[in-house]
Order: C-alpha cells, then sequence, then structure tokens
C-alpha cells in the first residue's frame, strides 16, 4: 500500500536521502518519497538539475528539501557527506543507493579509466554510504535501505561485464544485509530493473548505436519502476524486479544451469559488439 502524503510537522516527518537523484530512477525516486511525505535529501554531481528537483517538490508536496552537489565516486565522499548531515542535525530514516554509471563495450578496448569509474561509484560508493548510515539505523532501532541493482546482476553480459560484475556485487550484498539485519528494524531492499528509458540508457546508446535495435517493449517506464521500487521498499522486500518479462528473465537465470546461462548471454551480448 503507497503511503500517503503525512500532514506531521516538517520536523517530524521521515527524511530520505537519494543518490542519484537529478534524473532518471533516482529523481523519480524522489517524487515517490516526497510525495509520501518525506522530507528530502538530493545527492549528485550536478547542483543546478538537483535544485530544479528540489523545487519542484518544495512546491507540489511542501516537503523540505536539501540539495547536496557531491562526486561520491571521489574518495572519503560519503563520509563528508555523513558528518555534513549529522552537523546539521538531519537523521537519515531512508537510503536510496541510486547513484551509479554505465559503460557498454568489449572490455579489451574499453578505456581503464571507464572500468574504474563503473567501479568507483557502482561499489565503492554504495558501500562507502551503507558504512555510514546502517549504523545510526541500527542504533535507533529503525530505517530502510534501497540499493539499485539490475536484472544484469543475475548473469554475465558481454559487453556489459564490469557494469553486469558491479550489479551482481550490489545484489548480493543487499540480500546478505536483508538477512543480516533481521530483528533489527532496518531492511534492506535490491531493486533490480530492467532496461530503462533514462538518460543512462541515451548516453550508452550513444556510445553503441547497435542499442538502438532493442524492442520497445523491453525498455520499462522510469516512472512505474521507480513506483515499484518504492512500494517494495515500505514493505521492506528483499528484492524487487519490475515487469513481467524481467521477472520471467530473473526466475529462469536462477534456474538455468551456469554454462548455458554464460552461452546465451554470450550469444546476445556479442551481438551489441
Amino acid at each position: 500500500m503507497v503511503r500517503k502524503p503525512s500532514t506531521a510537522s516538517h520536523e517530524n516527518r521521515p527524511a530520505a536521502l537519494i543518490t542519484g537523484a537529478s534524473a532518471g530512477i533516482g529523481a523519480e525516486l524522489a517524487r515517490c518519497f516526497a510525495q509520501a511525505g518525506h522530507n528530502l535529501v538530493l545527492v549528485a554531481r550536478r547542483a543546478d538539475a538537483l535544485q530544479a528537483l528540489a523545487d519542484e517538490l518544495r512546491s507540489r508536496h511542501g516537503v523540505q528539501v536539501s540539495v547536496q552537489a557531491t562526486d561520491l565516486a571521489q574518495r572519503g565522499a560519503a563520509e563528508q557527506l555523513h558528518t555534513a548531515l549529522e552537523q546539521r542535525g538531519i537523521v537519515v530514516d531512508v537510503l536510496v543507493n541510486c547513484a551509479g554509471v554505465l559503460h557498454q563495450g568489449a572490455f579489451a578496448s574499453m578505456d581503464s579509466h571507464q572500468q574504474q569509474a563503473m567501479i568507483d561509484l557502482n561499489i565503492s560508493a554504495l558501500t562507502a554510504m551503507l558504512g555510514c548510515f546502517v549504523p545510526d539505523m541500527v542504533r535507533r532501532g529503525k530505517g530502510r535501505v534501497l540499493n539499485v541493482a539490475s536484472v544484469a546482476a543475475f548473469q554475465p553480459i558481454p559487453s556489459l561485464a564490469t557494469y553486469a560484475a558491479s550489479k551482481a556485487y550490489v545484489l548480493s550484498l543487499s540480500e546478505s544485509l536483508a538477512e543480516e539485519l533481521k530483528g533489527t528494524g532496518v531492511t534492506v531492499t535490491a531493486l533490480c530493473p530492467g532496461i530503462t528509458a533514462t538518460a543512462m540508457l541515451k548516453n550508452a546508446t550513444k556510445e553503441n548505436a547497435k542499442l538502438q535495435r532493442i524492442p520497445g517493449f523491453l525498455v520499462g517506464d522510469v516512472g512505474e519502476v521507480a513506483r515499484a521500487a518504492f512500494e517494495a521498499t515500505e514493505r521492506g522486500d528483499a528484492i524487487v524486479v519490475p515487469g513481467a518479462i524481467n521477472q520471467g528473465a530473473m526466475i529462469a537465470s536462477r534456474a538455468t544451469p551456469k554454462w548455458l546461462l554464460r552461452m546465451l548471454g554470450g550469444a546476445i551480448g556479442r551481438r551489441t559488439l
């Protein structure tokens, strides 16, 4: 059930910290949480995009919105953000790790800086954010975490080797923490969307025109993906896979022998190189 907007004062409303909030799934999740009455801390590199979203959400939902222009891929950025919010007395009730980057192409021909960028943001920054904010939630005895993984987490994908591996890490960590934190009042949810109509997809298509061949029915609506993720986080589900096609692919990948899954993934992935 979707939570109705809160009539509580600003100070008594729960606060959601959303990384990668400047566009795509992150921005849509911000809209979901604002509609439900959460105050927000929006984090991304682009201050102008964050400010525009903040103005929209304040006007539409009457919530407090703080903008933090931060490059979480930089070493120590998560710790600095945590300290800054502590000093301002902002308690984070919901942590949404949506910041991520995707580069598509053959591993051997991809720039090493692109490979490292995916590891730094998709893995290292997400882990650092969890390390900063989850202990606070455990001490308070309540909190929710949403980590954005991908259906790519369920199988190896040639042409997305490092990206898929980084999302497999996010999924594995999320599932482990969901079990580890049972009984603490803190829930952890992993969102595993399929191909979604976002700026990330547009950028990947610019890098490789072959991705334009993706059938439209396979591309999910970003608003629907965010809504499914929000509702799953509210329920405390461990995993949410939006879309019937993606759910079927996920179930099939978990039931298929590894050698066959690798062969099928290879046949499909090589076509995009």
